[in-house]
């Protein structure tokens, strides 16, 4: 912690983001956004050395900018950059001022090419970064004091472009995206930001974009298999609105196009109540109600899973339907007795009597709804790092009770049943061998990657980890040669999560990528851009495999790629291997030998 040594420092502890006290007057200052107060106080002193007015000047991506600390960057008033057609080109920008500076707007102007080229205004999206409360990884997983761990806040939440106010010594990430139509032009197009405050203050900054004859495809038909697993339970609860009701339905269906729109491939269904516990803020329940009754014949209504499937798949997600679990924590089963008229929770083990006479009526009219629905093909039942024994005896009830059905795996490589599953997640360390991942890929399987709250540190998805370590992802997926990556929670916020991104057992960020609104965050967006940039690779590596006189680049395109290993990551950050990888592409996009 830093020692006060001016005033403006000495009244530090009365400078909140919504109120600030100053001289003899109190004076009120609000940024028009509703953000937690910084809990690190930091030496302001440096701000004295910082002429009066709004200053601005482009940033970088793969950083987050502290709340109250100057910049320390050249200051930047011209972005250029190279895109795909239908590509999503993020930048950053940053506000700062030693004085208070009010009613602040920003308006992106089209992006002008020639012979009348243009990319509308519409495009090009303005978000203020708002700050929230995150902690530290310490351990990883475990239960946590907010009293006991360092705190900070952090720029990760995308919110929607509105006029604001910079307080005194404070800085403001303003983030943008440009989204590229696939049917322009190769060109370069040229526009400006514009930035007002007050009446009568305007600045503007520089955007070149040049625009090449490459093309990405819709998201829905990327191949990168993106696995984020939603929880529209925690929706219901931030929105207050009742689970499955019709206003629920509205709200769940932004979310899910937002995800769509990432390339997502899974749509996330719980079939037992609280398959992982309750170990989220909000718990899953059960999408299809089990009934037992008076004769002792199971009967299972499949009426909220139906909504939430085709809800999803109206939305784009539409490859895969992953069931949550026949092996839930705590191997528990909640159903409907009639006779009794209540509820009743009991155990029941994997590979005894009991779980067969149970698992067996479901698995027979579950098998039977998905293929009137048309959806047998697309359905797993999905298991969350359950063990070898629990997994073969599932297995096998599979196997001879609803072939039908896939099967789904979060966890450890197994050799002796890794046959048998159809998508499998393995740790991101202990590395997996890639004749393994090669020998699934023949035969068709999927075979993806996760991080988790126990490890690594990095790279991560945490709201305090680096930003390119998301977008390092993607480089990761397409070196080991995996087909995608999973992450356990898409939406499975903590109390509060629109200021704390903490969390009672895990380092802050871990429950959640993106914010109710929705709105994004950088975390996000930074993975969306791996999820590009592996696409990239993936349609530049089949046309060099066409090409045999490109054998110079094609052993720069495979060297490049070879620098994505978890030991180059522990000798330098993951913002180096990005920009060697963003570099290398680039340049390889223009190559005319395959244009």
């Amino acid at each position: 912690m830093n020692k006060q040594t001016s005033l403006s420092t000495f009244l530090f502890p009365f400078l909140l983001f919504g109120l600030t006290q100053t001289s003899c007057k109190e004076q009120i200052y609000h940024t028009g956004f509703d953000e937690p107060e910084d809990p690190v106080v930091h030496d302001l002193t440096e701000w004295q050395n910082i002429t009066a007015g709004l200053h601005s000047s482009f940033g970088s991506t793969n950083k987050r900018y502290s709340y109250h600390s100057v910049p320390l960057i050249q200051k930047v008033n011209k972005y250029i950059c190279t895109g795909w057609k239908g590509e999503r080109i993020n930048l950053i920008f940053l506000l700062w001022s030693s004085e208070y500076q009010e009613n602040i707007s920003i308006s992106p102007g089209p992006l002008f090419g020639s012979d009348n080229n243009f990319i509308d205004s519409s495009r090009i999206t303005i978000h203020p970064l708002r700050y929230v409360l995150t902690d530290e990884f310490l351990s990883g997983c475990g239960n946590r004091s907010p009293d006991t761990i360092p705190s900070s806040i952090v720029p990760d939440m995308l919110e929607n472009n509105r006029i604001f106010n910079l307080i005194p010594q404070s800085v403001r990430p303003v983030w943008v995206t440009i989204d590229i139509p696939q049917n322009i032009k190769n060109d370069i197009y040229t526009g400006i930001i514009n930035i007002k405050s007050g009446e009568n203050n305007s600045q503007s900054l520089s955007i070149e974009l040049a625009v090449i004859n490459q093309t990405l495809p819709d998201p829905s038909e990327w191949n990168f298999h993106l696995d984020l697993w939603q929880n529209p339970f925690a929706i219901a609860r931030f929105h207050k609105v009742e689970p499955w009701s019709q206003e629920h339905i509205d709200i769940l269906r932004s979310y899910l196009t937002m995800l769509a729109e990432a390339g997502q491939k899974c749509i996330t269904t719980s079939i037992v109540h609280q398959p992982w516990g309750s170990q989220t803020y909000d718990p899953f329940s059960s999408m299809i109600r089990w009934i037992k009754n008076s004769t002792g014949t199971w009967m299972f209504d499949f009426s909220i899973f139906d909504q939430y499937v085709e809800l999803a798949m109206e939305c784009g997600i539409t490859r895969q339907i992953n069931c949550y679990s026949m092996v839930p924590w705590g191997n528990q089963i909640q159903y409907f007795d009639e006779d009794s008229a209540n509820y009743v929770t009991f155990t029941v083990k994997p590979g005894t009597p009991g779980y067969e006479a149970i698992w067996k009526p479901f698995l027979h009219q579950f098998s039977y709804h998905l293929e009137q629905m048309g959806w047998l093909e697309k359905t797993t039942i999905a298991m969350d790092e359950r063990g070898l024994e629990d997994m073969k005896n599932t297995i096998r009830l599979i196997q001879t009770t609803a072939p039908g059905i896939g099967i789904t795996l979060a966890g450890k490589y197994h050799s002796e049943i890794q046959n048998y599953i159809h998508d499998l997640c393995l740790f991101i360390k202990p590395l997996t061998e890639l004749k393994y991942i090669q020998e699934r890929t023949e035969k068709d399987k999927i075979t993806t990657f996760y991080t988790s709250c126990a490890k690594p540190e990095h790279p991560n998805n945490f709201t305090f980890s680096p930003p390119a370590e998301q977008t390092w992802l993607g480089w990761y997926t397409a070196a080991q040669g995996y087909s995608g990556y999973l992450r356990w929670a898409y939406n499975s916020w903590p109390e509060n999560p629109l200021k704390d991104s903490r969390f009672r057992s895990w380092p802050a960020g871990d429950t959640y990528q993106v914010y109710p609104g929705p709105k994004s965050s950088v975390r996000f967006e930074k993975l969306r851009e791996g999820i590009q940039d592996y696409e990239k690779i993936r349609i530049i590596k089949k046309a060099l495999n066409q090409y045999p006189e490109t054998g110079p680049i094609r052993q720069k395109f495979d060297k490049t790629l070879e620098m994505f290993s978890l030991k180059n990551l522990s000798d330098k950050p993951a913002s180096y291997w990005v920009d060697q990888g963003q570099e290398m592409l680039e340049e390889i996009s223009t190559v005319a030998v395959y244009n």
